[in-house]
């Protein structure tokens, strides 16, 4: 599982670690790492000219530090910096190295803007994870400049982005790879800011955080951990039996890759509940699952469900939904079903909206407007407060996947960026609404459950048509392997 610590954390950490170490020996390790990653790929690419943006922290020194040693294996280097202090003994080292600083009251011939124009490499070193979100003004014009060929190199986190990883920053920088040192920060994981990261290169620098993780990203070799395998005593019962309100006379795929992803998951059983169309349909599809009610260990309710649905079939189908969410079992919540949710609910529960969901949803809880893009903007945010609100888990749908846990649980918010961009794809939410209610009803407390379901959601998608279009069913039907795949591992 990777794992990242909040600023306030890591910063503790380096302190007490610097306590043990020589004066300016943390920076030194975090200098080398990056410029042993700096010089590697100027060596991939062939380029042989850098440009180090400086600020005026710890981040500017790593910066400085690392031009030197650039420059003294015989790369072209430059440092652009502004009025603000520097590190001073990380100047002094990019000057007797021979790199040339340009700024107020340093070599006022050069010009930067032609310097970063033939910049085949730039260090970003204007920000840490002690700045707040947005550039200073003398940056704007630096990352502005910065030519589209340039291969950009983050120090710590690209400059200007949150550090808390809660909001996106467009104006901020948008980095190729990110080099951090000692672990992981949320700025790395979260969904407003991990498209500004690029690749992200972790140097070690022998750096202990001693404090519960903030955000944490389950990992293809967690699935033999975490996935329940059955033993040779059980049976459908003991291995879980699935509940699923889905579909209606409108939505009536929703029901089927719901229930073909569930079996194809591994359930014990599946009971479905649903109006005629979709009953006829699961029956003839998927002639493991049996129809109507029944005892359950886990519901999964919602998929293509509607709401207001009219008639007996449809206001029986809302009954056995109503009856689901007042019990004490799991219960994963998707689509229409979140309709359903006005308040708190005691047991464990999964809802599963995608972000215009959700904001509707809080417009309801709250009272207030709240729309689309907010929860786009600040997806940690949004999915928290429905967290808090609702006493349940939200399983936050999106390029990355977030699942956040009410705030008094105390437990970290997972973050899964498994999926290919081709899985954004009618059907994909029943297909995962089914894996997920699988895990449920195995047991999994409801944060396991989002965060696996995401990550083998999107390895089965990628594994379906590896490069190319995918279709729901196709990922449902590319569960079994993808399982046996990673539980090899």
């Amino acid at each position: 599982m990777i794992e990242a610590w909040s600023a306030d954390d890591v910063r503790a950490a380096e302190a007490a670690l610097m306590e043990t170490l020589p004066e300016g020996e943390l920076m030194a390790r975090a200098a080398t790492g990056l410029a042993e990653v700096a010089a590697a790929r100027l060596q991939e690419s062939g380029g042989s000219r850098v440009v180090a943006l400086v600020g005026p922290g710890n981040n500017g020194g790593d910066a400085l530090y690392a031009a030197a040693q650039l420059a003294e294996h015989g790369f072209a280097v430059a440092v652009v910096r502004a009025g603000w202090p520097v590190h001073e003994g990380g100047l002094a080292a990019a000057r007797e190295a021979g790199v040339i600083v340009v700024g107020p009251g340093q070599d006022e011939g050069e010009d930067w803007r032609a310097l970063l124009g033939e910049a085949d490499l730039v260090v970003d070193g204007v920000l840490g994870i002690g700045g707040r979100p947005g550039l200073p003004e003398p940056a704007q014009p630096w990352v502005d400049a910065v030519p589209d060929d340039a291969y950009v190199l983050a120090v710590d986190l690209p400059s200007g982005q949150d550090p808390a990883g809660v909001a996106a920053v467009p104006d901020a920088v948008f980095a190729d790879e990110t080099v951090t040192f000692g672990v992981v920060k949320p700025v790395h994981l979260l969904p407003a800011t991990e498209p500004a990261v690029g690749r992200l290169t972790v140097v070690d620098i022998g750096l202990d955080v001693d404090a519960p993780a903030a955000v944490q990203r389950v990992t293809r070799d967690d699935v033999a951990r975490l996935w329940p395998v059955p033993t040779a005593g059980d049976d459908k019962y003991s291995r879980g039996v699935l509940g699923v309100v889905a579909g209606g006379e409108q939505y009536t795929g929703a029901a089927i890759l719901c229930c073909t992803a569930a079996v194809c998951s591994g359930v014990g059983m599946v009971r479905y509940v649903g109006p005629p169309t979709p009953t006829g349909l699961v029956r003839a599809t998927v002639p493991e699952a049996v129809t109507g009610e029944g005892r359950v260990q886990a519901w999964v309710v919602g998929p293509g469900l509607d709401a207001e649905a009219t008639g007996e079939s449809g206001e029986r189908q809302l009954d056995v939904a109503a009856r689901a969410l007042a019990s004490d079992l799991p219960v994963l919540v998707d689509a229409g079903g979140l309709d359903l949710v006005w308040g708190r609910r005691m047991a464990p529960t999964l809802l599963t909206p995608h972000a215009g969901e959700l904001a509707r949803l809080l417009t309801r809880l709250t009272e207030r407007e709240v729309t689309r893009d907010q929860v786009q903007a600040a997806p940690v945010d949004h999915a928290r407060e429905a967290a808090d609100a609702t006493g349940a888990t939200v399983l936050l749908k999106g390029a990355t996947t977030l699942v956040v846990p009410p705030t008094s649980s105390g437990l970290a918010v997972r973050s899964q960026n498994d999926a290919p961009a081709w899985l954004a794809t009618a059907g994909a939410g029943d297909v995962l609404a089914g894996l997920a209610g699988t895990l449920l009803a195995a047991g999994l407390d409801p944060l396991d459950a989002g965060s696996l379901a995401a990550l083998v959601h999107g390895v089965a998608a990628d594994a379906a048509n590896p490069g190319g279009p995918v279709r729901a069913l196709a990922v449902a039907h590319g569960i079994p392997g993808t399982v046996a795949a990673l539980l090899a591992r």
